[in-house]
């Protein structure tokens, strides 16, 4: 099985590296420290499976996840995170990552995470599936989908403009902007457009 690793934390993607090569059946073919160098290398070096921290500098986890899919779908992705939210959780898996798994699990959780995916199977270490069996949570349980217009009132508020500079750039009225912006944030069950946008950063949404 070829493996990338990828991990801004130079410890962590050593650490990860020492891990899989005590096992002989895994060969790490590719370490980065950033999804997009990674991205550029991986036509000319398809792994088999790959363990992707799910925040990295230079492109969240879930946009970097649905990068790797479009070019080589038959890529077995395991997402590894400190996060432990239902809303990061899920969507990892809805872009196409095959196990979720924190880490302060277990050495065996990752290889096992590394084995499921290639038997095609979902992978969940304790922590993750403890979140998600957690029906209490008020996390969303899937990733808001936004219409068109949705998605430019988001791109301008998180440019910092106003309400009335929103108006004017799109050519509707001020109270069609309010109108979004209370959409967007019943959409994404939080209270203030601060928080929206902090929540579709990390769910790729900005991109």
């Amino acid at each position: 099985m070829k493996v990338f690793i990828i991990d801004d934390h130079p410890i962590v993607l050593n650490g990860l590296k020492n891990l899989l090569e005590t096992r002989p059946e895994i060969e790490v073919t590719g370490m980065y420290d950033l999804g997009e160098p990674m991205i550029e290398a991986i036509d000319s070096n398809v792994p088999d499976a790959m363990l992707m921290d799910v925040n990295l500098p230079d492109i969240n986890g879930i946009a970097l996840c649905q990068k790797v899919k479009q070019k080589h779908p038959q890529v077995k992705i395991v997402a590894l995170s400190v996060h432990n939210e239902k809303t990061v959780i899920m969507g990892m898996l809805q872009s196409g990552a095959s196990a979720y798994v924190l880490k302060n699990a277990i050495g065996d959780d990752i290889i096992g995470a590394l084995h499921a995916a290639m038997d095609g199977q979902i992978f969940l270490c304790q922590g993750s599936q403890k979140v998600l069996s957690n029906n209490e949570s008020n996390d969303l349980k899937e990733i808001p989908r936004l219409t068109r217009r949705e998605k430019e009132i988001l791109q301008l508020i998180g440019k910092g403009y106003t309400t009335q500079q929103i108006a004017s750039a799109l050519f509707i009225s001020t109270h069609t902007v309010e109108s979004h912006r209370k959409n967007l944030m019943e959409k994404f069950g939080v209270p203030n457009t601060a928080t929206v946008i902090k929540m579709a950063t990390d769910f790729g949404l900005m991109n």
